[in-house]
């Protein structure tokens, strides 16, 4: 994996994550636009995990701290790099990223029908915890299609 190469987000690349992310990640965000994408790099700009390979966007993770929990959004590798360790390796850096901000546990949404991501987690050491149910209310109407938002 020595020719890959994970760094943060600038806002030079929220097109392209975007365009990764209609290309790569399973499901819709209500923020998966520019201004969502430009808020999260204003608030946490190092938040936006990038894997590269050959200058080619590999893959993203969100590894976003709030003081109180780590979370672990938008991890997507693209179809043409997966099962080379790219998912690992950007999970190992969010998690390293996460201990130097002294968080104690990642909580990473899955959607529930992305079986393949279950198998990525697990195998990252992640497991699934079924008492917890995600409640979720959109803050402003927009023509986005919620009906399947993710985040």
């Amino acid at each position: 994996m020595s020719d890959l190469r994970i760094r943060h987000a600038t806002r030079a690349d929220i097109d392209t994550v975007l365009g990764f992310w209609r290309d790569a990640a399973e499901g819709t965000s209500i923020s998966d636009d520019h201004e969502g994408v430009s808020r999260l790099l204003t608030t946490d700009p190092e938040a936006l995990l990038l894997a590269e390979r050959d200058g080619v966007l590999a893959g993203t993770v969100i590894a976003a701290f709030d003081g109180w929990r780590c979370s672990a959004y938008r991890l997507a590798v693209h179809p043409d790099h997966r099962r080379r360790g790219i998912a690992t390796a950007l999970l190992r850096a969010a998690e390293e990223r996460f201990a130097v901000l002294g968080g104690r546990r990642v909580d990473a949404m899955v959607l529930e029908a992305n079986e393949h991501a279950h198998h990525t987690w697990s195998a990252t050491g992640y497991r699934r915890e079924d008492h917890w149910r995600r409640w979720v209310k959109p803050l402003a109407e927009r023509t986005h299609d919620r009906s399947r938002a993710a985040d």
